[in-house]
């Protein structure tokens, strides 16, 4: 037998199982990875919960407990909002992903623009959605709506607001996306829901009257079904997702 041939082919195995090993190690530690980015934060009772009902969690949790309060703000166009304006000059749809080119381009056709931020996971077939900012977050009940066709954005449909000052509103330290998720999870989520994003902004209910209130709220999208809208204060799930709130 030739021995060098031999231990030439084994040092050869040898070597190639080291590497499939490592690979494997590598997808497992990934694998960790990303379950400790979006369940860390969670209890384990709330794991043990989520995981009897088949609930799965693939967004990350904001660790963020930020100091809000309420908005006050008045709708400038409430009659016009609905309506569908056509641009003078359809542009490329690529350029919502670029904010440079996105105001570059509709800046001077679509009033206020540098206020609104494109929000990837509400946008649809034919509608880009972009929400207006009110202390650096969302305002999930203003919306511009960018309307395209054949990758051409062909007109936009707008919710414009003058904001209002805090007024006597005291800001609150926010509960952690960990807290609202375990209360959905507890009361209200179908089984086997997917949870897809986690986001702090504010909403409120749009009233018949001059002066609207959005309060600090977490907004909790799943893969299937309509999203759920908690008050980062008090815990409160709010009508929007179809159920009653909590008492």
């Amino acid at each position: 037998m030739d021995w060098g041939r031999a231990k030439t082919v084994l040092i050869f195995a040898f070597l190639l199982l080291n590497i499939l090993l490592g690979f494997q190690l590598m997808d497992n530690l990934e694998e960790q990875l990303s379950t400790s980015n979006t369940t860390a934060e969670l209890p384990a009772e709330t794991l043990s919960l989520m995981k009897q009902k088949g609930i799965e969690l693939t967004a990350a949790l904001p660790l963020e407990t930020p100091k809000l309060h309420d908005l006050t703000y008045s709708i400038r166009n409430e009659k016009e909002a609905a309506e569908e304006k056509p641009l003078q000059t359809p542009v490329d749809t690529r350029i919502i992903f670029s904010p440079s080119e996105l105001a570059e381009q509709l800046g001077s056709q679509i009033p206020e623009l540098d206020q609104y931020v494109f929000d990837s996971m509400t946008s649809t077939d034919h509608v880009f959605v972009l929400y207006r900012r009110a202390e650096g977050r969302p305002m999930f009940d203003v919306r511009l709506e960018l309307l395209y066709s054949n990758q051409k954005i062909t007109a936009y449909r707008q919710v414009l607001v003058d904001l209002n000052d805090g007024g006597d509103s005291a800001k609150q330290t926010v509960l952690s996306a960990a807290q609202v998720v375990q209360i959905l999870a507890d009361k209200y989520l179908p089984n086997n829901s997917v949870i897809t994003d986690v986001e702090l902004g504010y909403h409120g209910q749009i009233f018949d009257s001059e002066t609207q209130v959005a309060a600090p709220t977490w907004r909790i999208l799943l893969e299937d079904g309509p999203p759920y809208y908690v008050d980062a204060i008090s815990g409160k799930v709010a009508a929007d997702s179809g159920q009653q709130p909590e008492s």
